[in-house]
């Protein structure tokens, strides 16, 4: 299968510019490296910028409402677990009026694939702060900054039990095609935050870490099993100091070599390392790139049939014929 594949006939109205286009072209991209089929595979959206996703995509799709995206694709899964799910949604869509569905989907543990758009801002809507907006951002709702602090969605991710994180940069294609492909491979709910620029209302959103010339010096690729090396000549890396916490070194420095590197497990049920690695951020500590938390739990659509075929094994009654004969009866 090839990316045209999954590419539908519709004009993509995203604005010229936007990074919405490098999401749609990496997961046209993953799902043709997965490799299911187009009738087996549906995308699910609420209300947003990110959720016109199902419109461009060759394969089921439904653009709910606001914020009730996740609640859909629950129902979605459960109901067909063989179909393979995506929902797209964005930093308000998601975190705010959706905000309670997102987490109980994570904390259920369902087998869909969440990709979260974070410009930091409400694009369709013409300019608000979102949830993810820095502290102070100035836009049309908060002409004098926004008072409130941000969720870091990581954060919100590991706090609801979620079993994989991933985190991708719209203009690093090949990374984010490789971060949906391992949270498709996932069984269990599966978050990738895509780090967007919204060039009409909050351009250069994530320029610190999306310039070319300073990006190596600025991220981390994380790489389950690989030493947490980084920097435009590959001579830095993480360590944790005495009080657990993580400190950048440079790799010949004060006795530092290659084996006092810290190696990446992405799938230790323990979230405390992971949790620091997704909240790292700058300019004393680069962003983490890649798939930072993928652990195995039981899935809540597994959970539901296997509830089923237990209670059916068990059960006395198998048909409608059955449960007439089981009901009291009286002679007139």
């Amino acid at each position: 299968m090839v990316a045209q594949d999954f590419k539908s006939d519709q004009y993509v109205r995203f604005c010229p510019g936007c990074g919405d286009h490098a999401i749609a072209a990496a997961l046209q991209k993953a799902m043709a490296e997965v490799g299911i089929p187009t009738h087996r595979t549906a995308v699910i959206s609420g209300i947003g910028c990110s959720s016109r996703m199902p419109h461009y995509m060759n394969t089921y799709g439904f653009n709910t409402i606001h914020g009730r995206g996740a609640a859909i694709a629950t129902g979605v899964k459960t109901s067909n677990p063989d179909l393979n799910v995506w929902l797209m949604t964005g930093d308000g869509d998601c975190l705010a009026i959706g905000g309670n569905h997102f987490i109980h989907c994570l904390r259920r543990n369902v087998d869909i694939n969440i990709v979260l758009f974070n410009n930091r801002i409400y694009g369709l809507t013409k300019g608000q702060y979102s949830p993810t907006s820095p502290k102070g951002f100035v836009s049309k709702s908060s002409p004098f900054g926004t008072v409130e602090r941000p969720f870091r969605p990581a954060e919100l991710v590991m706090g609801a039990r979620g079993t994989f994180f991933a985190r991708a940069l719209d203009a690093d294609v090949n990374l984010t095609v490789g971060c949906m492909v391992a949270a498709s491979n996932h069984k269990g709910a599966a978050v990738v935050e895509c780090l967007t620029n919204c060039v009409i209302f909050n351009n250069g959103a994530h320029n610190w870490i999306s310039d070319r010339q300073t990006r190596a010096d600025h991220t981390i690729l994380l790489e389950h099993g690989k030493p947490m090396i980084f920097g435009q000549n590959k001579d830095k890396g993480l360590v944790l100091d005495k009080n657990f916490n993580l400190q950048v070194v440079t790799i010949g420095e004060n006795g530092v070599s290659e084996a006092d590197i810290l190696v990446h497990d992405a799938h230790c049920q323990d979230d405390t390392l992971h949790r620091k690695l997704a909240l790292m951020e700058g300019p004393d500590m680069p962003t983490a790139l890649g798939v930072i938390r993928d652990v195995e739990e039981e899935t809540y659509d597994a959970a539901v049939a296997n509830q089923i075929a237990e209670v059916r094994a068990k059960a006395r009654i198998h048909n409608f014929d059955q449960l007439v004969e089981s009901c009291e009866k009286w002679e007139m």
